[in-house]
């Protein structure tokens, strides 16, 4: 009887600390900046997010807010094309991002607990107000999207320009 009680009690260590319980965490952040606007992808849990598409989505956003990456379209004054700043090597391809699209899809391969992927691009507002200059009300309502093993789910940025993702797992269940 003491040696099933141990046998289970491995398993349910194991299952914990190769991430079937870990509790995990995607976090966003908007830094409006001149000339480029940065995003951070922080995976906060304690375990890698594998084989996931995240997804930057603005269309929510009250300004209208747009990806400004050419010199012809939709933006306004100065654009800066999508560059990935930190952790490129989590993707598993770079994204094509056109002028005036407002969202942008990051297919991630691996991004490692504790590690941020981020990029710079440009944002802009259409509008009407200050357009190439976005607020941390202006981004609100954007939303951190995740799609990861057949599981859906989002969040909006918030006033301050952050959106926090929690996750039930971010590896394989463990099967009983």
């Amino acid at each position: 009887m003491r040696l099933i009680h141990l046998v289970a009690t491995a398993a349910c260590l194991s299952a914990y600390t190769s991430g079937a319980f870990a509790d995990t965490s995607i976090t966003a952040r908007f830094i409006e900046g001149a000339p480029k606007d940065r995003f951070e992808i922080s995976n906060t849990s304690a375990c890698a997010l594998v084989d996931a598409t995240v997804t930057i989505d603005l269309s929510g956003s009250p300004a209208g807010l747009i990806f400004d990456v050419s010199s012809s379209g939709a933006g306004v004054e100065v654009f800066q094309p999508f560059e990935l700043q930190r952790n490129a090597e989590a993707l598993k391809r770079q994204p094509h991002v056109r002028d005036g699209q407002s969202q942008v899809h990051l297919d991630i391969e691996t991004l490692p607990a504790g590690e941020t992927l981020a990029f710079t691009i440009d944002v802009d507002d259409t509008g009407g107000r200050r357009e190439i200059i976005v607020s941390n009300t202006e981004i609100e309502g954007s939303r951190l999207i995740i799609d990861h093993r057949g599981q859906h789910s989002e969040v909006a940025f918030s006033q301050r320009s952050m959106a926090s993702l929690p996750y039930d797992t971010c590896s394989d269940s463990v099967e009983s």
